[in-house]
């Protein structure tokens, strides 16, 4: 069962790359017949085999953990609390959230659940969340996105950041087809009122933008942004390697102004505590 597992699961994530047996063991290096033999069974891979094809893959790590065991190998990353990573990689996420100042920039995990915010995250999302109530932590950018008790209601251009994050969130979760937890933020987003019923079907046709823009408006305040999200580059850890830092990006002066003056003031709340100022 153990051959026949590891042998589905290789398939699996080479078809999910679009790449041929003769691709993979050019890419890979290894033997097309050795390859072969390893996706029917006949042979059994090598633990060393085993990580250079799932590397060569791109296979996420908690994913490559699944294929080892499956290989019945055992688990080669580990999944440490964020607080728990190497202090010079929690620095250099600190370092970041600075040096975004006085403009947003948020950490995530792979659910999107918000782990870290810079002041200045905090001071403007804080300011277009309609009920701060509503918030439950760890507050995920989805609710904040869908939720008509948080950010939606102040979200002028909501139909094209709706589609865009729908459209990302159907893509991994249909690359991570076991993670229950992206299949089941998908079903939480589609039920939110007025998610337009043609969303719950997958839509590629269209290219995916580099960027994303959003359009912020509450009374007076008005703020327009890009957002580019960064992640590391091989982390060799579950931890870091689903880890995301969404930074925005004034598109005008009026923005980078505000933001500027935003910077001076207090936030609401903290987007990853749910703490009110008083």
């Amino acid at each position: 069962m153990a051959d026949k597992l590891f042998s589905a699961l290789l398939k699996y994530w080479r078809g999910r790359r679009g790449m041929s047996q003769l691709d993979l063991a050019l890419a890979a290096d290894v033997s097309a017949r050795h390859l072969s033999f390893l996706e029917s069974g006949r042979a059994r891979p090598s633990e060393e085999m085993v990580l250079r094809l799932l590397s060569t893959l791109a296979v996420p790590l908690r994913d490559q953990n699944t294929v080892l065991r499956a290989a019945l190998f055992a688990e080669r990353f580990l999944e440490p609390a964020l607080e728990a990573i190497d202090p010079a990689i929690d620095m250099t996420i600190a370092r970041m959230l600075h040096q975004q100042e006085p403009f947003p920039l948020v950490v995530m995990n792979a659910g999107y659940d918000v782990l870290r915010a810079n002041h200045a995250a905090n001071a403007v999302f804080s300011r277009f969340v309609l009920e701060p109530a509503r918030w439950l932590l760890p507050l995920n950018l989805y609710a904040l996105v869908f939720d008509p008790q948080l950010a939606r209601p102040f979200l002028k251009n909501w139909s094209q950041v709706g589609q865009y994050m729908v459209a990302r969130l159907h893509r991994e979760a249909l690359s991570r087809p076991d993670d229950a937890g992206l299949w089941a933020l998908l079903e939480r987003v589609l039920a939110y009122p007025d998610v337009p019923q043609y969303w719950r079907q997958p839509d590629f046709s269209s290219a995916s933008e580099p960027t994303l823009s959003l359009w912020l408006e509450r009374g007076p305040l008005t703020l327009r942004f890009l957002t580019v999200v960064t992640s590391f580059s091989a982390p060799q850890q579950i931890t870091l390697d689903e880890l995301r830092m969404e930074s925005y990006f004034p598109v005008d002066d009026q923005t980078r102004l505000a933001c500027e003056k935003l910077a001076q003031m207090p936030p609401v709340a903290n987007l990853a505590t749910g703490t009110t100022s008083p």
